[in-house]
């Protein structure tokens, strides 16, 4: 199977925060930005493998600052790692406010997904090609990420 270049993967979405996306803080709801984060994910991740595929694993989702009604955020997203079937997928959501063009990121996440076989087994997925000192140094610290969710995943089998 051949490496694919993280540019097949990266993804963009760009959506505005209307009303019913806000709390009484006149900020979007968290849970509104993970919507959006797995959506862009996985469409990432599918581009990549050109398969289905299932989240696996939510890694983080740092918040960073707030995303106000009115404002514009985009969502940008590539496969920054991968190992036998899975795919580490980099998320990150720069909010711009509409009237002066200010972008500021608000959000990074790491999500995981698996690709499926045709039965909707485990499937093995092609290597990424980091491209840019970005994807270079997210790839180079994929490891330590994919070391700590196995981790979690055997301290919780274990309970």
């Amino acid at each position: 199977m051949e490496a694919k270049p993280t540019s097949i993967s990266r993804s963009i979405m760009t959506e505005v925060i209307f009303p019913l996306d806000t709390n009484y803080h006149g900020t979007v709801f968290g849970g509104k930005i993970m919507e959006y984060i797995d959506k862009i994910a996985t469409i990432a991740s599918m581009r990549h493998c050109r398969r289905g595929v299932v989240t696996a694993s939510s890694d983080s989702l740092d918040f960073l600052a707030p995303v106000h009604l009115g404002e514009a955020i985009e969502l940008e997203a590539f496969v920054s790692w991968t190992h036998r079937s899975s795919m580490e997928v980099y998320v990150r959501v720069v909010a711009e406010n509409m009237f002066t063009g200010e972008r500021r990121t608000t959000a990074t996440s790491f999500i995981t997904f698996v690709a499926l076989d045709d039965e909707g087994r485990p499937t093995p997925v092609p290597a990424v090609i980091p491209e840019t000192e970005r994807e270079m140094r997210l790839y180079e610290s994929a490891p330590t990420r994919y070391e700590a969710r196995r981790k979690r995943k055997a301290e919780r089998e274990a309970d």
